[in-house]
C-alpha cells in the first residue's frame, strides 16, 4: 500500500518538512541539519497561536545576555 494511505499524519509530517526546507532555505546542509529540524518543530508546535512564539522567543531574548561573535561564528577567541 501506499504510503500515504496507512500513514496519512506521518506523510503529510514529512512532506511539509520537505517542502519548508526547499521553500526557506532552499535545500537542507547536514551540517545544519538539527538546526533546521529544531526551527521546524519550534514552529509546529506553535502553528495555531502565532502570539506564543512571538512570546516564547521574546522571553528569550529578554533573559539570554549577549553573545560574542565568535561565538556566533564557531571560531575560537
Amino acid at each position: 500500500m501506499a504510503a500515504h494511505v496507512v500513514l496519512p499524519w506521518t506523510h503529510r509530517l514529512f512532506s511539509n518538512l520537505k517542502r519548508w526546507g526547499l521553500g526557506v532555505y532552499h535545500g537542507l546542509r547536514r551540517k545544519n541539519l538539527q538546526h533546521y529540524l529544531d526551527e521546524f518543530v519550534f514552529r509546529f508546535n506553535r502553528r495555531r497561536t502565532r502570539h506564543a512564539a512571538f512570546a516564547t522567543l521574546l522571553g528569550i531574548g529578554a533573559r539570554t545576555g549577549p553573545t560574542p561573535y565568535h561565538v556566533l561564528i564557531g571560531k575560537a577567541a
